[in-house]
Order: structure tokens, then C-alpha cells, then sequence
């Protein structure tokens, strides 16, 4: 039916926000269903500019699920990084890595963390008070390495602060030894 829609659109004029909204939920239904494959193509097949932002900012707000943000996150930073304002930018960079991390971790955790995936430094220190201290190990790893070059608000050193305020909560003893006097 989409395609037909699709088809029709370009045999007889149709309004902007019609289009708009007919591709929208065209990308949403491939989305849904996971076909990444044909995402790409439909978002490639849309001629104007303006059109395909719109589309890929709307659907990207819908916060369908991890894989699906993850797509739309990395078509819009490729694609119209220059089009998007400097917190958008961010926003959008954040849900990328978020996205990443929690990709990188265990399939049944995604739906645990998955509110958290725009941050990804609340997602590390989840991990952390959760004591996934393997997945908190990925979670680093995977973050420096998206970090490398990258400006979207925080720094590897605001990763070393976390990481290092976590240890000392670690090591912090409550209670005082009592010395044993014979």
C-alpha cells in the first residue's frame, strides 16, 4: 500500500505534509519490522532534501526501539550533520552512542536500559550500580572508541570521573576494625 501511495505521489501532485506523513509512516512500518535494507532505500529514493530531514527527524522522535534509533541516528549524523543545530547535533550524536552501548550488551538487558539510551554516561553508571562489571568493561570500550574525535558534551575524562567516583564508593568502608586487646 505504501508503495502504491508512493507511486501515486509522483504521478499527481500531493501536499507536502501528505508526503511527508506517507513517508513517515512508511520508514516507521520498515522500522518496525527491521528491514534496515529497505529504510535505506526508501529515504534514499526521496528526492527533496528538506523532505527526507523531516521524515528522518519525526520518525527518530517516535523512539520506536534500540535498533531502529541507532538507524536513524547514524542516517541523520551522515547525512544532514550540517542541517542540524549544535544541541540537536548532540542530541542526536548522544542517542547514536547510547544506542551503541547498549546494542553492544546482552539482548535481554536492551529493554532494561532502553529509556536511557539518549545518555549514554547514565547508562554507564546504571551498569555500574547495577555491578555488571563486564558490561560495564563493553560499555567503555565501545564509548571510547565513538569518542575518538567526537564533541557531543562529554569527554573520555567525564567516563575516568565516573568510573573512578564508582571505585572509591567501592572501597569506602562504613565501619572502623576493631583492634582486639588481650
Amino acid at each position: 500500500d505504501y508503495e502504491l501511495c508512493e507511486e501515486w505521489g509522483h504521478l499527481y501532485p500531493v501536499p507536502r505534509e501528505d508526503l511527508i506523513n506517507l513517508h513517515r509512516e512508511h520508514l516507521l512500518h520498515l522500522l518496525e519490522i527491521g528491514d534496515m535494507q529497505k529504510a535505506l532505500q526508501l529515504l534514499q529514493r526521496i528526492e527533496d532534501p528538506g523532505i527526507c530531514l523531516a521524515i528522518s527527524e519525526q520518525s527518530l522522535d517516535q523512539h520506536l526501539n534500540l535498533a531502529a534509533s541507532h538507524f536513524l541516528a547514524d542516517y541523520l549524523t551522515a547525512h544532514f550533520y550540517a542541517n542540524l543545530t549544535r544541541a540537536r547535533r548532540n542530541e542526536i550524536q548522544a542517542l547514536y552512542m547510547g544506542s551503541k552501548v547498549l546494542l553492544s550488551l546482552p539482548e535481554p538487558s536492551h529493554v532494561n536500559y532502553f529509556h536511557l539510551s539518549s545518555r549514554p554516561l547514565l547508562v554507564l553508571e546504571q551498569l555500574l550500580m547495577n555491578m555488571k562489571v563486564d558490561w560495564v568493561a563493553v560499555a567503555v570500550q565501545t564509548l571510547h572508541q565513538l569518542l575518538a574525535g567526537q564533541e557531543i558534551g562529554f569527554t573520555v575524562e567525564d567516563i575516568d570521573n565516573l568510573l573512578s567516583k564508582y571505585a572509591e564508593k567501592a572501597l569506602n568502608f562504613p565501619f572502623a576494625l576493631k583492634e582486639k586487646r588481650s
